[in-house]
């Protein structure tokens, strides 16, 4: 987590960002990584900080509804209509340091080296910083960006935290939040005065390790479907005693089911068709299962994403039919119980044009791909905001200690943002 730099007084960008990266680490590390609960007092010493250092460089910082806060250089404070460039600052507990904060870091710097005269804004760009991305707290996602859109849900309203089980709009009220017009569902910002989101994120997967690329320009988010705990009930039986003909194994029909979907995705992907699934979770009862025992039941989760909406109607009618044959043919039933979904968010067409335009200016290679996680980009589309991001090279994933963004790829994302900042028209 350390990054060299000179001691005293901090000139350059890049060793401004890591010296931010550094004192955020410190001020939130926790037994592993790191731990910013959302809507917390940690929080909270996050954004102050942010505050600090954007004060010191000379930028204005104000305060929404929702505790978020928000930067400009002060030829902008007034401003009518403004491109955002945003993230959120809490992170799942003992995660990394980068996932959500890196965003808002990268924001700053493009105000901060306009501030200094170094790049030049042709549009006028505020940063938000906002709180409680991660569903690691309360059990649902994007809550500050929800509530800033007038999208959260009252069954996310009124959410239990996962330590101390009260709920959502307790905190935000000991934090001083007005929750009326959320819960009402009424959005507690002007989206009309919101132009453009933009907003950097480190890669949660391996895609530009692998392409030995430093960014790359988003095209989506992927929606998905999503089954937490779905049982394969079949009969139990003695494992040497039961011939094949005989069976009514629900591993077996899992794994038939499986390799299915398996095959399903290939074709998907040979067709041109954007897709990933996961089980994630799988097994048989601990209290009674046994070497020598064909199990009679087999819980799974199945987690299916894509970007296009009718790919993922076409996955849900197949998972359906699937299951259906196999459990005629094996002597088996699929109880998949309640579906959980969120629908694809696409970028705006027009800034995923731009910006890979202005990523082949900044590298010589314009890398477009899809998001497999969600962001607050997503709420901010969905909200009808023309929405873009830009992913940064990350190893070893995210929400784990162990995320390794080098600085020296951030600064090619901030490079991006700037240039396009200065090209806006």
């Amino acid at each position: 987590m350390k990054h060299n730099r000179t001691e005293g007084k901090i000139e350059s960008a890049s060793d401004l960002a890591a010296k931010m990266f550094d004192d955020i680490y410190q001020l939130s590390q926790d037994k592993a990584g790191v731990s910013r609960p959302a809507f917390s007092a940690m929080e909270s010493e996050t954004l102050d900080y942010l505050a600090a250092q954007a004060r010191a460089e000379g930028l204005c910082v104000s305060e929404d509804a929702g505790k978020n806060l928000w930067f400009c250089v002060p030829e902008h404070i007034d401003t009518p209509t403004y491109t955002v460039i945003g993230s959120h600052v809490d992170s799942v507990p003992m995660g990394g340091n980068y996932d959500g904060l890196a965003g808002v870091i990268a924001g700053l710097m493009v105000l901060i080296e306009a501030r200094r005269g170094h790049r030049h804004l042709n549009k006028a760009v505020k940063v938000l910083a906002m709180r409680g991305e991660e569903s690691a707290w309360f059990g649902a996602c994007y809550l500050g960006s929800k509530m800033l859109t007038g999208s959260l849900p009252e069954s996310e309203f009124n959410a239990a935290h996962k330590g101390d089980g009260r709920a959502l709009h307790s905190h935000l009220t000991e934090l001083g939040i007005d929750t009326a017009p959320i819960g009402a569902q009424k959005p507690i910002y002007d989206l009309s005065r919101i132009d453009a989101y933009l907003e950097l994120h480190i890669e949660q997967g391996p895609l530009l390790v692998e392409r030995n690329l430093p960014a790359a320009v988003v095209t989506g988010i992927r929606g998905n479907f999503r089954y937490r705990d779905i049982h394969c009930i079949g009969q139990a039986g003695h494992s040497g005693a039961v011939p094949r003909a005989y069976r009514h194994d629900p591993v077996l029909a899992f794994a038939e089911l499986m390799h299915r979907l398996d095959s399903t995705w290939q074709h998907l992907l040979n067709t041109g068709k954007d897709l990933v699934l996961t089980s994630g979770v799988v097994g048989t009862d601990p209290n009674s299962h046994a070497i020598s025992r064909i199990p009679d039941e087999i819980s799974f989760s199945l987690d299916v994403r894509s970007q296009d909406a009718d790919t993922l109607e076409q996955m849900r009618d197949y998972l359906k039919d699937e299951m259906n044959d196999i459990a005629r043919s094996r002597g088996v039933t699929f109880d998949a119980g309640a579906q959980v979904s969120v629908a694809p968010a696409l970028m705006d067409a027009t800034v995923v044009k731009d910006l890979a335009q202005v990523m082949d200016q900044v590298t010589g290679e314009a890398f477009k791909m899809a998001s497999g996680g969600g962001h607050d980009a997503a709420v901010f589309a969905q909200a009808g905001v023309p929405s873009g991001m830009i992913f940064v090279r990350n190893r070893n994933g995210s929400h784990n200690p162990d995320e390794a963004m080098d600085i020296a790829d951030f600064m090619v994302g901030v490079d991006i943002l700037s240039t396009y900042m200065e090209t806006a028209s």
